[in-house]
């Protein structure tokens, strides 16, 4: 439940008539109790937090109508309407609180430039795949009432000399006129480091007009965009972000977080998750959802509502050899992961392909 210090400002700010703040307070009280599990009651919180706005603040607020890109635009950009809120991504606690912050600043933009300051729009999420970075800008959209438009990374990369910058700039047009969340999903395409072995002139001009196009004025909406591999970006491409989050693998309490979420409905009283998230490390938290469905699935089979122990390993070290990663029992008793080579070529089978590589 909430605190005493939220509690007193949230009647602080109504008794001073600080609509804003009430909002504000609420909102943030409404996605910490989501983030317990108190779903309905967070609900029930935004739901009164928006009734109590007056008509030009819930203006303010309300969703932007989706407009379905048309023309040029029809390959370059994907519009969604999420309904996922911040509550939904198992995140560590510190990602989580930057990203509310981002909506509230977004929220309360005018507050912020009267004091000449800006909410921070241009963010990076960085980190390994399944890690809830493409789940999060969704969830941005969805705390916001923002569309989300996912740029398509496809449609936009051509081999003709300058077409790119051109369809650049469509975007860039589109994130300035149109209020949403723009993401690119996995910019390592765009924004690699100049110079690299591979680089060539039109990569180098691409990565010019991109790096332009983040320091104009994105208008009213975020872009998102999202990597797996930070090593190799630019460090221009850093500096123009206003925010760079680091994702990483779940610890223990997030997978046994993501684990329980995903096996809401079903009996774990008798699970030992201090023994089950032990197999599940080295595995995305996407991972760990998949496996938790796996085990409700031949639960259901099973005509049984109840999941033990051996079930829920017996997943995880199903998911973990789909990732190529082995499980190997040490003298305590406890699981070591490791990744998996690949099998060593035999010498006989060395001699052999060097024989054919000879003969060809």
């Amino acid at each position: 439940m909430a605190s005493a210090q939220q509690l007193i400002g949230l009647i602080r700010s109504h008794a001073e008539g600080n609509e804003e703040r009430f909002f504000d307070l609420a909102m943030q009280l409404a996605a910490a109790e989501e983030q317990k599990g108190h779903k309905r009651l967070a609900e029930q919180l935004r739901q009164w937090a928006e009734a109590s706005q007056t008509p030009a603040k819930v203006d303010r607020i309300k969703p932007t109508p989706i407009t379905a890109p048309r023309g040029d635009l029809t390959g370059l950009l994907g519009a969604s309407y999420p309904t996922t809120r911040l509550g939904d991504v198992i995140l560590p606690a510190h990602l989580e609180d930057e990203l509310i912050h981002i909506v509230t600043e977004t929220r309360m933009t005018e507050r912020l430039e009267e004091k000449g300051l800006r909410p921070r729009r241009r963010l990076l999420l960085a980190g390994p795949p399944g890690t809830g970075k493409t789940l999060s800008a969704a969830a941005l959209a969805g705390e916001l009432r923002f569309p989300l438009f996912t740029v398509l990374l496809h449609g936009l990369i051509t081999k003709f000399m300058g077409e790119t910058a051109q369809k650049l700039r469509m975007i860039f047009d589109a994130i300035r006129t149109t209020r949403g969340v723009y993401l690119f999903d996995e910019i390592d395409a765009l924004a690699a480091t100049r110079g690299s072995e591979n680089d060539v002139g039109e990569a180098r001009r691409i990565l010019n007009s991109f790096l332009q196009f983040l320091d104009e004025d994105t208008g009213s909406s975020i872009v998102v965009a999202t990597t797996n591999l930070p090593q190799i970006l630019d460090r221009a491409i850093l500096r123009r972000f206003d925010l760079v989050l680091p994702y990483e693998m779940p610890n223990s309490p997030a997978i046994e977080k993501a684990m329980r979420r995903r096996l809401h409905g079903f009996d774990v009283n008798g699970v030992d998750w201090s023994k089950v998230t032990q197999y599940a490390r080295g595995l995305s938290t996407a991972d760990v959802v998949a496996a938790a469905e796996d085990a409700a699935r031949r639960a259901v089979l099973d005509n049984s509502s109840l999941i033990e122990t051996s079930a829920a390993i017996a997943s995880l070290e199903r998911r973990c050899s789909l990732q190529g990663i082995g499980t190997i029992v040490n003298a305590a008793g406890s699981p070591t992961l490791h990744r998996k080579r690949p099998r060593a070529t035999s010498s006989l089978q060395a001699k052999r392909q060097s024989e054919n590589k000879a003969t060809k």
